[in-house]
């Protein structure tokens, strides 16, 4: 015998909804359980209460199976047989089973009709299922829990902040421990700001107040600052209707436009600081010059819009008094260093001053022709290169001796005019000889002075007892002499001091505006990028030109060549340091110092 139950439900206008369900098998399961057969949501019901199936002779028969009667045709039982047809009506809790034969389509099929007919659990008739199952009468009301949630909320995160933050001391002394204002983080100090998480009022002063940046100064007190506030704002522009809008809300609570956390962002976690975006550069740099009158050209991302590079370049005017002007590498400029210097002829492989590197040989720090790590040392950064001297890195070749006392070589004061000429009349004063290495126009071959040839002529002046200081000092300052020919000499007309050397001005930085770093570059040779091969005049700027750089560089989201941010190369606080990205020499100058000692004694041992 199969079974059809049909479930009856009515809409809240009056409409009966009936789900009719077919079950081909014996015996069905009746409770509230929603496994059951027949579900009936009451909690008057058992899980299973009852099962109704099928008997012999085409009757059927409901039994209890959780103790609890129901009622048959109005009878209380436990246990009720009874004919399909007519059928029977049973209640159980809240609920009227109604039991007939199928007819039609449904004859010889027993159908079950479930309708709620009284209210659940005896409650009012009004009440749902949902409510009578919901917790809605033993806890307060919606809106009240709703305010009491706001109100804890505030009490937590906000009352509770403010009271920590005006009990604890305003210094580093208060105790390592969680602390309400620590809810208002959003995360962990930078690296440089690591010394700082126990003592958040060093930067939020106030409470409830953005940070100022007096509190970032209290503590970078050298730091300029970018700009006139004015002046910042106007090469903004137009800030637009939103970012108006937040600017305008920004200045109810004090908060201006171009404060230090603008491009600073903290607690983005226990790394370095980020570095400034290049948008915060481009956005008024990108075409600044249409919104101010400036000096400054426009620069953009850098391996598609960024101007050529302008070193700062030495010149000297009628008076003789020297001025510094940026100058376009485009205008391939010339510096007035006050030396002369060829490049090409001391880095030539085959000419006589690679010959007398190799003759020197490796036991006086060469050995072979010279390149440019024999004169440029690197400084203790290793970003750098420290100045160059005279004697270690030249002495080897250009000797300044002019006399022997014993084993001891006396030479000429380098760098200093008046030094050399009371010398050499010193020299002669004393009745010495005219010295082979002071005399004529010729300029002498480089080379230690002490040589057997030079020895030999020397004892013989000696003997003869002959000198003259006037002429040992003009050809010492004249061309051939060992001034002249690296030296920019004039005559003074007078007496004492007659000759005069301009004075040697190396620029150790071009770049003032931006910053290079040599040890990134380490891969490199120095002729890659500094076209010196070619040079024959020390008032050559051999810088390399931007399009050499963006053969490697490209701009902060490159992808084939290296991205190469505004805060690579230029700092937002101009001063002599490098940006910060840059600035981590401290560990990596010790390893250079082992590179800079072992270079020194290279050069020293050629002296």
């Amino acid at each position: 015998m199969s079974f059809i139950v049909r479930t009856v439900a009515r809409t809240a206008d009056g409409r009966d909804i009936v789900r009719p369900k077919s079950f081909d098998k014996a015996e069905l399961s009746i409770g509230r359980s929603p496994s059951s057969d027949i579900h009936l949501p009451d909690l008057a019901v058992a899980l299973n209460h009852a099962v109704i199936r099928s008997a012999a002779g085409g009757a059927v028969e409901i039994v209890a199976t959780a103790g609890m009667p129901f009622l048959v045709d109005g009878k209380s039982t436990e246990h009720e047989r009874f004919s399909a047809s007519p059928g029977a009506n049973i209640r159980i809790g809240s609920h009227s089973l109604s039991v007939e034969p199928g007819e039609g389509d449904e004859k010889g099929a027993v159908v079950i009709t479930v309708e709620r007919v009284g209210a659940i659990s005896n409650a009012s008739e009004e009440k749902e299922e949902a409510r009578v199952f919901s917790l809605a009468s033993v806890l307060p009301g919606r809106r009240i829990m709703a305010w009491a949630g706001v109100l804890l909320v505030l009490a937590i995160f906000l009352a509770w902040p403010l009271v920590s933050i005006h009990t604890q001391p305003t210094d580093n002394s208060r105790k390592v421990a969680f602390h309400a204002d620590e809810l208002w983080t959003s995360g962990k100090l930078s690296q440089v700001h690591r010394s700082l998480e126990n003592n958040c009022q060093a930067c939020h002063v106030k409470a409830g107040e953005a940070v100022r940046d007096t509190a970032c100064v209290a503590c970078h007190t050298k730091v300029h600052d970018h700009a006139d506030k004015a002046k910042l704002l106007e090469a903004k522009g137009s800030p637009g209707i939103i970012d108006g809008t937040k600017q305008f809300v920004g200045g109810i609570f004090g908060i201006q436009p171009g404060r230090c956390v603008e491009c600073h962002t903290e607690h983005q976690g226990q790394t370095a600081m980020p570095v400034t975006d290049e948008r915060f550069c481009t956005n008024c740099h990108g075409d600044m010059s249409k919104r101010i009158d400036t000096a400054l050209k426009d620069a953009d991302d850098f391996g598609d819009h960024h101007p050529q590079f302008e070193p700062t370049i030495r010149f000297v005017g009628e008076n003789g008094l020297p001025s510094f002007r940026r100058v376009s590498l485009d205008a391939n400029p010339k510096e007035d260093n006050g030396l002369k210097f060829p490049h090409d002829l001391h880095l030539s492989t085959t000419n006589g001053v690679a010959q007398m590197a190799k003759t020197l040989g490796k036991a006086e720090g060469y050995g072979a022709p010279l390149d440019c790590a024999n004169c440029h040392i690197r400084d203790a950064t290793g970003s750098s290169f420290v100045a160059v001297k005279m004697e270690p890195a030249c002495g080897a070749c250009h000797s300044l001796a002019f006399d022997q006392v014993g084993g001891t070589i006396r030479t000429l004061r380098h760098g200093d005019p008046a030094q050399v000429v009371a010398d050499i009349r010193a020299f002669y004063r004393a009745g010495a000889p005219r010295n082979p290495a002071l005399q004529g126009m010729d300029r002498r071959r480089p080379g230690d002075f002490a040589s057997a040839a030079q020895r030999a002529s020397f004892a013989q002046t000696s003997a003869m007892h002959i000198g003259n200081a006037d002429q040992a000092i003009r050809a010492v300052f004249s061309k051939g002499g060992a001034c002249f020919d690296c030296h920019t000499v004039r005559a003074t007309g007078n007496p004492t001091t007659p000759f005069a050397v301009t004075p040697v001005a190396l620029s150790r930085r071009y770049m003032m505006k931006g910053w290079f770093d040599h040890a990134s570059h380490d891969t490199e040779s120095c002729a890659s990028c500094h076209a010196v091969k070619g040079s024959k005049l020390s008032s050559d700027v051999n810088l390399p030109k931007l399009a050499k750089c963006q053969e490697c560089h490209g701009g902060q989201d490159a992808h084939k060549e290296v991205p190469s941010a505004c805060a690579m190369c230029h700092d937002y606080h101009r001063n002599d340091f490098a940006p910060l990205m840059v600035r981590d020499n401290r560990a990596r100058g010790k390893a250079v110092e082992h590179i800079q000692e072992k270079a020194l004694k290279k050069a020293g041992a050629g002296v």
